[in-house]
């Protein structure tokens, strides 16, 4: 079941970051780019204990990755940036709740600090979607 969970992540992570490198502008590159190496950084600095206790290595790439999409929502003239800021920064947030609850199930802190990822991705790749249908010439006349 995991190894499914891991699949479908990189999946969507990849083509969700692709699309948006490939077809979108900077607002969606520095996003893309910020979650690859996010994820890429996150599943390197977890630690043998995995998430028996407050991942200190996760918990600052998750503040960076917060940092970066508050820049980019803080420039941007599109909304959807606001919406990745508060997701993260949600996520960011369960390490707190592991700090306060030490005895919360690794299961249930690991889980509640990914489950955010997936709305992010898929956000991103909307916000791809919409911003390449804007810039399509209209055949109507």
């Amino acid at each position: 079941m995991l190894l499914l969970h891991v699949l479908f992540y990189n999946m969507l992570l990849i083509g969700a970051c692709g699309y948006a490198w490939l077809g979108g502008r900077s607002d969606e590159r520095i996003t893309a780019a910020t979650c690859v190496l996010a994820t890429i950084a996150s599943f390197a600095l977890v630690t043998e204990l995995r998430f028996s206790r407050v991942e200190l290595g996760v918990l600052a790439v998750d503040l960076a990755t917060a940092g970066v999409f508050v820049a980019v929502a803080l420039r941007s003239a599109q909304f959807w940036p606001l919406w990745v800021s508060g997701l993260q920064l949600t996520s960011s947030l369960t390490h707190l709740l592991k700090a306060v609850q030490p005895n919360l199930m690794p299961f249930a802190y690991a889980a509640a600090e990914a489950i955010w990822s997936y709305p992010i991705l898929i956000i991103l790749a909307v916000a791809t979607w919409r911003l390449r249908r804007q810039d399509m010439p209209s055949t109507a006349h």
